[in-house]
């Protein structure tokens, strides 16, 4: 009984909210009640399926993946119109520690290499139109500690999937060259 009615209150709360403040709220309020265990289901899952699509998993996708950073806010981000992107992903910091973990976790299991990745920002205008268009790095984390800004900015590669994929790319690339015809 209880919990039903905690479930309906949680609800009820959020649908309320939603009316109140709009159309983000509800996604909010759903992020910030996942538990970890839900979390690192949904962690696993998507490195799995990022890995079995592109080789690799990072960080933004799976915040993406899993809903707690909308894709425009990432590009915000990225071209430098947000300090930060843990300011405008949906859920604590303790549950994107969590995720970060999760990774980890996932990655060492999984047999993942580990490769950094830097990030800078997207758009960056020359001075004076003249020489080189300065390289400006992206903050990941609200303190800027150099050891989250790691994490966040790490790669996970799956080498054997990556070797499939490059072949099956260059199979099809041959297989598409009508060059001898």
């Amino acid at each position: 009984f209880f919990a039903s009615s905690a479930i309906n209150l949680h609800f009820f709360l959020g649908v309320f909210l939603h009316f109140i403040t709009g159309a983000d709220t509800i996604q909010s309020t759903y992020n910030s009640a996942m538990n970890n265990h839900e979390l690192t289901v949904k962690v696993h899952s998507f490195m799995y399926r990022q890995c079995r699509s592109k080789g690799y998993a990072t960080a933004v996708d799976v915040l993406m993946d899993i809903g707690v950073l909308q894709k425009d806010k990432y590009e915000d981000w990225r071209f430098g119109h947000i300090p930060y992107l843990e300011r405008v992903c949906t859920i604590n910091l303790s549950k994107l520690s969590t995720i970060r973990h999760q990774m980890r976790v996932y990655a060492q299991k999984a047999g993942l290499k580990p490769s950094f990745c830097y990030y800078k920002q997207w758009g960056a205008k020359k001075k004076g139109g003249q020489g080189r268009k300065p390289v400006i790095p992206l903050r990941f984390s609200k303190y800027g500690k150099p050891e989250i800004e790691k994490q966040y900015a790490t790669h996970f590669v799956d080498a054997k999937r990556v070797a499939e994929l490059r072949a099956k790319q260059d199979g099809d690339a041959g297989s598409t060259d009508n060059s001898g015809t």
